[in-house]
């Protein structure tokens, strides 16, 4: 695993100051959302007219562990390319700083009935093209999302639970349909659903609509350079408050190390995921700190229920039992991160307290093995390389306890994050490895969101299956009473941490290396808005 530096995650906090965040989920960071207002700019600039970024001194560069998989807003389901397209696409809702659900392209919402909800949609909002948002581009972004005869088969669709179909309402408003009640359906659209232009994107092949942007937010394109650069520029058209940096050009770099060389050197002004073991460096340079926060994403270790010997709830268990999470956490992550005993965590509607991690039981383990049947087996675990920070380290501090049991063996093999993701979004789960380490998370603070894809039987990254946990989802998604179907998702939770369909890992921590010269303070869903940065 290597020499790790004892720097711990309360160090780093008090090296972070006031912008480091408390690992509280439920508590509310600081800093303020930007009101909406009045933009007497035209949006007709060229982007020749308007100066070349590279040239200006005050554009930013930030360097993540990928630029994204697509320039697709709807084709796609990382956390990564959804933080570099939300500087270009916008949605109808998303979430403040004290998580609250405010309004974007929709000015107010409201539920019609149980299988309905209204949005009234913001007037005066302009693509980047020039073309008007209409009622009707919202609602066929709604529907290219979830229905696949529209255009797409999105790998988004189970995002939007039980929404089946939109349609344009009284002249400016746009009715949601849905299937169920579903008392989420607003936290699901503050965390997904971006809007797109009906027109722009029939005109286009798919190869096209992957490799150009025309979204309605405070930045456009300039020019993209596909899994190596993506330049933006603000857009003197955009509805609200113009941003204070006026271009950003985000790189990707699969390498922790890699990342904090070109912060250390200048090349960077901004990096994600900064090893815990760089941060004392960053910390000594004075025009430079670290920051961090919580995230609302969990890592675990998937087992695949339809094969050997994972189709066991015995040795899926004693997988659990054989692993020491705490050492993991302190000697692997420095102390960045939570252990976790459930697909929930603390304040998501849901997450069940009376739970406690699996603890560190090697006997315990390996008297599941003995009782599963199935000794002498090897295992393969397989890990990306770049998804979060020590995914690599983690996976092999896994297998290696994994593989101290007398009747088990384990390795851990490295994948391109890119190959791993491809095989776990087809939608089919014989394709995905039979044990896999990977993140996974959501912003809407709903256990179903994080919960459901995963690991109910239709899951759209499904590696598990029970009759009992599948009717336990449907009851709870129909419930509309809110202590009722809290009830049903305490009972989903414990029933999963009985069997066990994942090695329970931590929650993950994000930590940024950041130049002084930025304003900035970190977001618990993950989001990086360069509209909500300010420059010294």
């Amino acid at each position: 695993m290597g020499t790790q530096h004892s720097v711990g995650r309360r160090s780093i906090l008090r090296y972070a100051g006031a912008g480091a965040v408390s690992a509280a989920l439920a508590g509310c960071l600081g800093g303020e959302e930007p009101d909406p207002g009045d933009d007497e700019e035209d949006g007709d600039e060229t982007p020749e007219e308007a100066g070349d970024p590279e040239e200006d001194d005050e554009g930013i560069t930030v360097v993540q562990d990928a630029i994204g998989t697509t320039l697709d807003p709807h084709a796609h389901r990382e956390a990564v390319t959804t933080r570099t397209l939300s500087q270009t696409y916008e949605g109808l809702l998303r979430r403040d700083r004290d998580a609250e659900i405010v309004p974007v392209l929709a000015t107010d919402y409201e539920r019609v009935d149980d299988e309905r909800v209204r949005f009234e949609i913001r007037e005066g909002v302009e693509f980047h093209d020039g073309e008007e948002l209409t009622a009707e581009d919202v609602a066929y972004s709604v529907r290219r999302i979830v229905d696949p005869d529209v255009g797409i088969a999105s790998p988004q669709a189970d995002q939007l639970s039980g929404v089946v179909d939109a349609e344009v309402a009284e002249e400016g408003t746009v009715d949601v349909l849905m299937d169920t009640v579903n008392p989420a359906v607003f936290s699901l659209f503050a965390a997904y659903m971006t809007v797109m232009n009906e027109e722009w994107v029939e005109s286009r092949e798919a190869d096209e609509v992957a490799t150009e942007m025309n979204g309605t937010g405070p930045y456009r394109i300039l020019e993209y350079e596909e899994d190596v650069e993506l330049s933006l520029e603000r857009f003197e058209g955009y509805w609200d408050d113009e941003p204070e940096v006026p271009a950003v050009t985000f790189q990707g770099q699969p390498e922790s190390s890699t990342r904090y060389s070109a912060l250390a050197a200048g090349e960077a002004d901004f990096i994600t995921d900064l090893h815990p073991d760089d941060a004392p460096s960053v910390e000594d340079d004075a025009d430079r700190r670290v920051d961090s926060s919580p995230a609302t994403r969990i890592v675990y270790v998937a087992m695949r229920h339809d094969v050997e010997p994972f189709d066991s709830v015995e040795f899926r268990r004693a997988m659990n039992y054989a692993i020491d999470l705490e050492t993991i956490i302190e000697s692997v992550l420095s102390g960045f991160g939570e252990p976790t005993s459930q697909p929930s965590m603390e304040g998501f509607f849901g997450f069940n307290p009376d739970l406690d991690p699996y603890p560190y039981d090697p006997d315990r383990a390996a008297e599941l093995v003995e009782e599963s049947g199935y000794t002498d087996v090897e295992l393969e675990l397989h890990t990306p390389i770049g998804d979060v920070f020590g995914d690599v380290e983690v996976a092999q501090a896994v297998a290696g306890y994994i593989d101290e049991l007398e009747e088990v063996s384990c390795e851990a093999e490295q994948r391109e994050f890119s190959s791993l993701v491809d095989e776990l979004l087809d939608g089919e789960i014989e394709t995905s490895p039979e044990m896999y380490l990977i993140s996974w998370g959501n912003a809407t603070f709903e256990t179903s969101a994080i919960a459901m894809p995963p690991l109910a039987s239709d899951g759209s990254i499904t590696s598990f299956s029970d009759e009992e946990v599948d009717d336990l989802f449907t009851q709870a998604e129909a419930e509309p009473d809110l202590d009722a179907r809290e009830e049903l998702y305490f009972e989903i939770n414990e029933r999963l941490h009985e069997l066990a369909p994942w090695v329970f890992l931590h929650q993950h921590y994000n930590i940024y290396g950041i130049d002084e010269r930025i304003e900035w303070e970190p977001r618990i869903d993950e989001q990086i808005y360069v509209q909500e940065m300010g420059l010294r």
